[in-house]
């Protein structure tokens, strides 16, 4: 094939409507004379290749606009009225290019048989979910961090895994197809073709030899395959549980699904109420996915998380009876879970959930319509709601007593939100002077505060906040239930009052967790069927058998929710009426879908095998790929998604089909990209501008978005260019398409190039921080990439063009040119391995204004640089490995190593103090003698005025590090010792 670049012609951008004929036959017959300008503030358009189509004044503006809001339509005139202008580099030639060839040659290919004998990599991102909006700026931040640690690694000799697929079932495929009438499987392929395309564009290199999705039905056999397994262990099961319940989405969703009291998909109420459901119990695995945690290379924050979230705790379940109308004990007790039993003689009320199974016989008759009413309310909040430590406690009185065990008391029971069904028995004992939320509550509805922790220290003595902490116990002896506990510390009381409710049946230890079963079954169609049938004489669940699936989806063209809880598969008769293999009696399969995560749980392990038709994956493949080396994605999935993975992981190796306890070795999320500033001014009644902070005196003010080019920094705020006394706003928001903010990276790439766009996401700040978008920042990488390019090929002829081949040298390097090099290439390995990025970029860019010093560019310096950018930008790194006369790409040459002889400094910055106190520095050479420092300092323009004169009474000299010169009286010679 023909690599080289293909000849460029200048021609001007035709906008009829905006120019007269005359003007525009005058400008085409200048077209060849005229004298090429370049703008070293933007890239200008104009320079094109022949299969470019001439852009109209329009087709300016609306690109412009969807990359820099500020930039207006007179700024698109002008640019567009350049009679001649011309690219950095040709970017638009090479990036397609090497694109082609890449994919022709199959350049990123992981073979199945691998030389086992070479060490692995595997490097994986968090496989997206396809959107009908594509990708927006801040998604390839990931995408392109893994691929310079993918690209490094292969030429550090590593066989490299780095996949890429689509974790493409979901309610939002699903919900965008009931808006539309289109099928969710024709929109869920046009946008991974969408993704794909996206992605490829960007010259990730993935090997989409193995792209999978997880609507595939041979890679969601496997998913089926997993939940049968579960299955016959007893880790899936059907329960009836408190769910969200959404009327209008027509399905049950999880709890992170759920936003004040709302579903995060359409904004519809949310009601909980008990359902029929398939659970996974996970709670079986809480010890171990606990356990394993402190092995793994994780974020410390995101470990936390997760121990938060499976929440172990040791304490006592203690029984407390209910008492009927005369007082006395009746047969029905509640149970509470308390890690404080050393406070139980301090409980003076009990709170149970409004979900808890025995509350209808609690309430009275009194009560039970403010029961009922609290009820209604409560099952519109989230968990997280009704957990949350600032809100307002809210309850209501059952009209029940119960016996605290302890000392004989009765004590009221209550109904609040605050505690939930979900978490130990559903209902505590309220200790107030022990703890917060309970203070909180008894202080409202006016309960007796009992104190029967002090502190040890006696610092704490604000009767008006609870104590939570240990103690010393008083109050804490009753001799009608024999237990006594004065005066022990709280371990020791706790272990008494646990010991002496085992003896007296009022109790036992217990270890809980926050860890619930997981909710596993979705009232939705765009999902994998759950592979069960259920016989219709006896209801009895019976798995299909393994040998039948996949149980695929039925084609259905009614697919919005029934309105009545039934699954939308109720609708597809033929598919859900079947017969039971093995006895050939009547049944009905399982409408209920899996929920996304399901798919998401395990495909880090298809992606070592993905055609095995067979087997989930090969166990020799396993072995080799296991575990995941590096695993970059948002920190949105700290929680759910990896613990769901690492359960279902231990699993597998619990049944011998994984050969690590762990899925994934190291866990990097990377930051958020917000939108770009948007700056906002007000306007009062009379449309006059004025500072936001004028509301109270001008009233309700009028809000404005203005372009940057109206606004200029004043110390720490913003202010109008035009008058400079009126202040405002600037904020960068995510981006989102509601706010418009969104920056379509086919438009970076289509101005500035893929290379530019991936150097610039890696060079706005660490890799792990939240960074704000500015796409004027993007121009100064392209320029570092132009820079790069003329250096090596060379300047541009007089019609714009570049010449072929470069513009290198095979002459000797020198030392200096040596030591630039290697300490280039030092840094730029050390910061890709500690995905320190931004930094790697200095380097080159330090290196490159070296380069530009020196008269000539030797071969063997230019190509080892050439390599070290290749990672961050291969599109320009391949064109210019190619023109130094190399025929193959460079994907797999050797990463350049630094040699150590070269990164130490062969000069010195010397301090030099007169009288011990610093008066300047001097350059002196490594090694250099105490007599030749001081000759070079009495000899340096800004030393020499101190020593005129003066006696040399000592010298105090540290190679390397200090020159300190003592001086005495006046009018002696300055000379050497």
């Amino acid at each position: 094939m023909n690599t080289q670049p293909t000849h460029t012609q200048i021609h001007y951008l035709s906008t009829p409507f905006l120019h007269s004929h005359t003007k525009l036959l005058f400008i085409s017959q200048k077209l060849e004379s005229a004298k090429v300008t370049i703008s070293s503030k933007k890239l200008c358009y104009g320079v094109h290749s022949q299969r470019t189509n001439r852009l109209s004044y329009w087709a300016i503006v609306s690109r412009r606009s969807r990359i820099r809001s500020s930039v207006s339509e007179a700024e698109a005139y002008k640019e567009q009225n350049q009679e001649v202008v011309r690219r950095a580099y040709p970017f638009h030639e090479i990036e397609p290019k090497w694109q082609r060839y890449w994919e022709d040659n199959r350049t990123f290919r992981t073979p199945d048989e691998i030389d086992t004998s070479k060490p692995k990599f595997y490097v994986l991102d968090m496989f997206p979910y396809p959107s009908g909006a594509g990708l927006h700026v801040g998604h390839p931040l990931g995408y392109t961090a893994t691929d310079i640690i993918a690209r490094l690694k292969r030429m550090q000799g590593y066989n490299v895994l780095h996949p890429m697929g689509w974790d493409a079932f979901g309610l939002p495929a699903e919900q965008y197809a009931i808006e539309t009438g289109t099928h969710p499987k024709i929109t869920t392929l046009r946008n991974i073709d969408r993704f794909r395309t996206q992605l490829k564009s960007l010259g990730f290199s993935y090997d989409w030899d193995r792209e999978i999705s997880t609507t595939d039905p041979e890679y969601y056999k496997w998913t089926q395959w997993i939940f049968l397994q579960l299955l016959k262990r007893g880790l899936a099961y059907q329960a009836e549980v408190p769910v969200n319940w959404c009327p209008a989405l027509g399905t049950v969703l999880a709890n992170e699904e759920v936003v004040d009291g709302v579903s995060e998909r359409g904004g519809h109420p949310v009601i909980r109420k008990p359902m029929r459901q398939w659970m996974l119990k996970i709670t079986a695995y809480a010890d171990r996915l606990l356990e394993d945690l402190d092995d793994l290379d994780w974020p410390e924050s995101i470990k936390e998380m997760q121990r938060n979230w499976i929440g172990r705790s040791e304490g006592a379940e203690m029984d407390f009876f209910v008492l009927d109308g005369d007082g006395q004990e009746t047969d029905k007790k509640i149970t509470v879970y308390t890690t404080r039993p050393d406070t139980i003689f301090g409980a003076t009320y009990l709170v149970v959930a409004p979900e808890h199974f025995l509350l209808s016989s609690l309430v009275s008759v009194v009560q039970s319509k403010s029961v009922e009413e609290y009820k209604e309310v409560a099952s519109r909040k989230s968990d997280l709601e009704r957990t949350e430590l600032q809100k307002e406690k809210t309850g209501v009185f059952s009209g029940s007593y119960a016996r605290n065990p302890a000392n004989g008391e009765a004590i009221p029971i209550w109904i609040a939100d605050y505690v939930l069904g979900s978490y130990g028995t559903g209902a505590i004992m309220a200790v107030p002077a022990h703890d917060t939320r309970d203070y909180e509550f008894a202080s409202k509805y006016d309960f007796p505060i009992h104190w029967v922790v002090k502190p040890n220290d006696e610092s704490f003595s604000d009767p008006a906040k609870a104590y939570s902490d240990k103690g010393t116990t008083m109050n804490s002896s009753n001799l009608t239930s024999g237990l006594d506990i004065n005066g022990l510390q709280s371990k020791e009381a706790a272990s008494k009052v646990i010991k002496w409710a085992e003896q007296t049946g009022k109790g036992k230890k217990k270890v809980n967790y926050k860890l619930r079963d997981w909710l596993f079954a979705r009232q939705r169609y765009w999902g994998e069927p759950i592979p069960v049938i259920f016989l219709e004489d006896t209801c009895e669940s019976i798995p299909v058998l393994e040998t039948e699936l996949p149980l695929t989806l039925p084609g259905l063209d009614d697919f919005t929710p029934t309105g009545t809880g039934e699954p939308p598969l109720s609708k597809a008769v033929s598919w859900v009426k079947t017969t039971d293999p093995l006895s050939g009696k009547p049944a009905s399969r399982e409408t209920s879908t899996m929920p996304q995560w399901a798919g998401s749980c395990w495909y880090y392990l298809r992606y070592m095998d993905p055609k095995n038709s067979k087997e989930l994956v090969d166990k020799t493949k396993e072995m080799y790929w296991s575990p995941v080396d590096i695993y970059v994605g948002g920190a949105e999935h700290a929680v759910l998604h990896l613990l769901y993975s690492r359960f279902w992981h231990k699993v597998l190796y619990d049944i011998g089909v994984v050969s690590t306890k762990e899925p994934f070795k190291c866990v990097i999320n990377q930051g958020i990209i917000l939108g770009e500033v948007q700056y906002t001014a007000c306007k009062d009644s009379d449309g006059n501008y004025v500072s936001a902070s004028s509301a109270d005196v001008f009233g309700e003010l009028r809000q404005e978005i203005i372009p940057e080019e109206k606004v200029i920094k004043s110390g720490d705020s913003f202010v109008l260019k035009d008058d400079p006394s009126i202040r405002v706003v600037a904020h960068a928001h995510k981006m989102s398409k509601s706010r418009g903010n969104v920056v379509n990276p086919d438009d970076v790439v289509s101005e500035y190039g893929a290379d530019s766009l991936r150097l610039y996401e890696m060079f706005m700040g660490p890799f792990r921080d939240t960074k704000t978008w500015n796409t004027s920042g993007i121009e100064g990488v392209h320029r570092f990439l132009g820079r790069t390019w003329r250096l090596i090929v060379g300047p541009p002829l007089p019609n714009g063009t570049f010449k072929d081949g470069t513009v290198v040298t095979d002459e000797e390097p020198t030392s200096d040119q040596l030591r630039a090099l290697h300490k280039c290439k030092a840094k730029v390995t050390d910061e890709i391995e500690g995905t320190r990025f931004n930094t790697g970029i200095s380097a080159m860019m330090e290196f490159l204004n070296a380069a530009y010093k020196w008269d000539k560019q030797p071969r063997s310096i230019i190509e080892a640089f050439v390599l070290l950018l290749s990672p961050y930008a291969p599109h320009i790194a391949e064109e210019l490995w190619f023109r130094l006369g190399h025929s193959k790409s460079l994907a797999y040459e050797p990463f350049p190593k630094a040699n150590p002889a070269y990164l130490k400094e062969s000069t010195v910055v010397l301090p030099v103090q007169v009288n011990g106190k610093t008066r300047g520095t001097i350059q002196v050479q490594d090694g250099c003698s105490e007599d030749d420092a001081f000759e070079l300092a009495s000899r340096d323009e800004k030393l020499y005025k101190y020593f005129e004169g003066k006696t040399i009474k000592k010298r105090i000299y540290v190679r390397g590090k200090i020159l300190n010169v003592i001086l005495g009286p006046q009018n002696a010679k300055v000379g050497v010792r």
